[in-house]
């Protein structure tokens, strides 16, 4: 699969524009969804349930529908069904649903939207073969989505304009890109269809203690956003922010991002992934360590924000090198999955629920919390991924 195709032929422009539609449907979803749900009359219960559906469904769907599209003769078809899901589970939020509605009809678009973006890294990495290296300026473009919407969709529904529950009738063009995209891409070739279970060598690779770490690692980091995630903004106003600077501390964050994914390339040539994840977690560490002692210094929280280059971009972006280097060809698809089931799914809900009960305790507190997770993450990257010395080709072919 690697080599499939020459390093540079691969098609940036249809790549791209997944990344581009499939996040920008993010920047809306993310920051308006609950203010659209409130609109349609729901209590704050009923929203963090329909909300926390979002990571509940990371725990099952992105595995299973990697593990059926690996199964399938025609495996890009998994990809094109789970786009056309999502986009007519969400034009369903058009009706007029009462709760119970809701709650089935963003269950089954959480679930679809949630399983195709690990199927289709898997088909960026085809492409990409020996050149994985380039993933960031690929991926930057997802950034790029998010922040443009984000931005317009804002405006959009300024209660002057269209007003928030107009939210659904501005999505649907953005799903219906995302299933376009899909459509037009595919993977660099088909792999090969093998009758018996291609799990077999998947499941051999998930018992090395390199892979172990480096999901374990992957768990610990999304726990350690959980503050983050869930209460940043809540912590902001308690220390006096204007929503307006609020906003800015969040772009900061996603343009520091843009940077290190244009710069990918160049990092990966230089550095070695397992070294890139561990500076990245080190950030991490430090970041909630200055977010928890500093709140009242907007310098520092700037510089704090900035961080996210390292410690969300360029994570994410060397979890991907790692990803080719464990499981590579047709099984990159089951590792693809498992890595946003256990980071994002799991890691997600546990960050999200032991931040509400540490935030009792105070804002500092959570984050105190959030730095010695991630420096523990730091260890075992450290400890299991670069102090043994074995070289790529060791600790994927061995």
């Amino acid at each position: 699969m690697r080599d499939a195709i020459p390093p540079t032929a691969y098609p940036a422009v249809r790549l791209s524009s997944f990344y581009f539609s499939y996040y920008a449907v993010l920047g809306a979803f993310t920051p308006y969804w609950s203010l659209y749900l409130e609109s349609r009359g729901l209590s704050v219960a009923a929203i963090s349930v329909l909300m926390s559906l979002w990571y509940a469904t990371r725990i099952v769907s992105p595995s299973l529908w990697t593990t059926l599209a690996a199964r399938s003769p025609n495996p890009i078809r998994w990809l094109h069904l789970g786009c056309a899901l999502a986009l007519g589970c969400f034009a369903l939020f058009l009706l007029p649903l009462e709760h119970a509605g809701l709650f089935v009809v963003m269950l089954g678009f959480c679930f679809a939207y949630n399983a195709v973006m690990p199927q289709f890294e898997s088909i960026t990495m085809s492409h990409l073969g020996a050149r994985s290296d380039r993933y960031g300026l690929i991926r930057v473009w997802g950034s790029i989505g998010f922040i443009l919407v984000v931005s317009l969709f804002g405006w959009l529904i300024d209660a002057r304009r269209l007003g928030v529950g107009a939210l659904p009738w501005l999505m649907l063009p953005v799903l219906a890109a995302v299933f376009a995209s899909a459509l037009s891409n595919r993977y660099a070739r088909e792999p090969e269809h093998h009758p018996i279970d291609p799990q077999d060598g998947f499941r051999a690779r998930l018992r090395r203690p390199q892979v172990i770490a480096f999901f374990v690692a992957a768990f610990l980091t999304q726990i350690s956003f959980g503050p983050f995630y869930t209460f940043f903004s809540i912590y902001l106003s308690e220390h006096g922010y204007t929503t307006a600077t609020q906003g800015v501390l969040w772009t900061v964050g996603v343009l520091a991002e843009i940077g290190v994914f244009f710069l990918a390339s160049r990092i990966f040539r230089r550095w070695d992934a397992s070294r890139v994840l561990m500076v990245a977690l080190l950030s991490a560490s430090v970041r909630w360590l200055v977010t928890a002692l500093f709140p009242d210094n907007t310098p520092v929280m700037v510089l704090a924000q900035l961080t996210h280059a390292l410690n969300f971009g360029a994570f994410f972006a060397a979890a991907m090198q790692l990803l080719v280097r464990f499981f590579p060809g047709r099984m990159n698809g089951h590792g693809q999955g498992v890595f946003y089931g256990l980071s994002s799914g799991v890691g997600g809900v546990v960050g999200a629920l032991l931040a509400g009960q540490l935030w009792r305790f105070g804002g500092e507190t959570a984050f105190l919390a959030s730095s010695v997770i991630a420096l523990i993450a730091a260890f075992i990257v450290w400890n299991w991924l670069i102090r043994p010395g074995m070289s790529p080709a060791q600790s994927s072919d061995d």
